[in-house]
């Protein structure tokens, strides 16, 4: 493991630095108004009463606190693993005007040294390094925030994830609740989500369903299937191919047929309060490939399909739409606060499909930030009536963090 700093950092560095003397901070504001400005004199001429040296101390004493708050923001970083959304997450971050770390991967060092707002790459052979003693003190000497997303789940077990020294925004004892597929069963049915039928054994298989692996697996290794011959066949194909293993627990469910539509949000604990970001629809390949083909050459493809996510397209509501949507988001939000304390904290997504009705079934749920919310980095439909500014989900983040410092609530947003 090995660190490189773009040069912006060592500004940051050095301001923190001066930063951490107070009392050096309140000599020298002190001196400079003094110097400036004599309690006795102004442009020479002799002041009967000390009340004008009176407001420049008012003066001096705001400036000092607000410097303050400043120096604390800039002691604070925000560091993620260098995939999913990371550029989002730490350009938000850096547009907040906090430090960033990115820890890398050293294939994808080139790639990520592209970007100026990066300050600090921890370069790692392995994600895993992130729990190393060696790299939890540089984030610790850094005051970092860690942002989980999806690459954090699929790389590590929820044992690994929970054993994080480092402040993990969010609530990261949720993420074990995303990764099993029966827990986040209980979780939406919890929340009242509206949810297809799952199926506990493959011989009861009577209609079309799609068959899931644990945890943020992308949709690798997903297929679907009409009956137990269909699900024992593709199973053996995609072990013989090395997608599967042999021992892997799959989960079946339902198959809901509709509108895909994938509802982010933010729930702020500080504000106490819900926002509905945005919408996306996910690109998979290479299903939706298919449907390119026609019929008759498809019913000859022996190939099992993939459903591996390879990007995401913005997708807009009815606003009619919208009511059920907080609804929803609201009712997961306290479902949280009852089974996993704290609750769900933060951005989190409810996965599903709008049917011929317009009635929503969901099928997933994602507790942070999901890859869907690059898609408006510039800021969403949804949050430009909240926003009077360009808002992406990283610097919604990072806005979260910034207040949370300044109101000493750290521990309020952070596992």
């Amino acid at each position: 493991m090995h660190i490189y700093l773009h040069k912006n950092d060592s500004i940051c560095t050095n301001f923190g630095l001066f930063a951490q003397n107070e009392f050096y901070l309140h000599k020298t504001f002190a001196t400079v108004f003094h110097t400036i400005i004599h309690p006795q004199t102004l442009n020479g001429q002799k002041l009967q009463n000390n009340h004008f040296y009176l407001i420049v101390q008012q003066i001096t004493v705001r400036i000092i606190h607000k410097v303050q708050k400043i120096i604390t923001i800039i002691m604070v970083a925000v560091a993620t693993l260098g995939s999913h959304c990371s550029l989002q997450v730490l350009k938000g971050a850096k547009d907040e005007g906090l430090k960033t770390i990115l820890v890398c991967e050293k294939k994808r060092e080139k790639l990520y040294k592209r970007f100026p707002f990066i300050d600090e790459l921890i370069i790692v052979d392995s994600f895993k390094e992130v729990l190393d003693q060696k790299c939890q003190s540089i984030l610790e000497q850094n005051n970092a925030v860690l942002i989980p997303h999806g690459t954090l789940i699929a790389q590590m077990s929820s044992e690994e994830i929970e054993s994080i020294k480092t402040p993990v925004f969010g609530n990261k004892w949720i993420l074990r609740w995303e990764s099993d597929r029966e827990m986040k069963e209980k979780l939406m049915r919890e929340a009242s989500l509206p949810m297809p039928a799952p199926i506990s054994d493959p011989k009861d298989i009577d209609k079309m369903v799609i068959v899931k692996r644990q945890g943020a697996a992308g949709g690798k290794g997903y297929f679907m299937a009409a009956s137990p011959e269909q699900y024992h066949t593709k199973r053996e194909q995609l072990i013989s191919e090395g997608v599967l293993s042999e021992d892997e627990t799959l989960y079946i469910q339902e198959y809901a047929a509709g509108v895909l539509a994938y509802l982010q949000f933010f729930y702020s604990p500080l504000k106490e309060e819900l926002e509905f970001f945005g919408v996306d629809q996910r690109h998979e390949s290479d299903i939706e490939g298919l449907a390119r083909i026609p019929a008759e050459q498809q019913l000859k493809l022996t190939k099992v399909p993939s459903f591996n996510v390879i990007g995401n397209s913005p997708l807009v509501l009815r606003e009619s739409l919208l009511e059920q949507v907080y609804e929803m988001g609201e009712n997961f939000v306290e479902a949280s606060k009852r089974i996993v304390s704290p609750g769900m904290n933060g951005p989190f997504c409810i996965e599903g499909v709008y049917d011929e009705n317009a009635q929503f079934k969901s099928f997933e749920f994602s507790a942070r930030i999901v890859a869907g919310s690059n898609i408006y980095m510039d800021g969403s439909p949804y949050y430009s009536l909240l926003f009077n500014e360009n808002m992406s989900m990283g610097k919604r983040i990072a806005r979260e963090i910034k207040t949370a410092v300044q109101s000493n609530q750290l521990d309020k947003i952070t596992t």
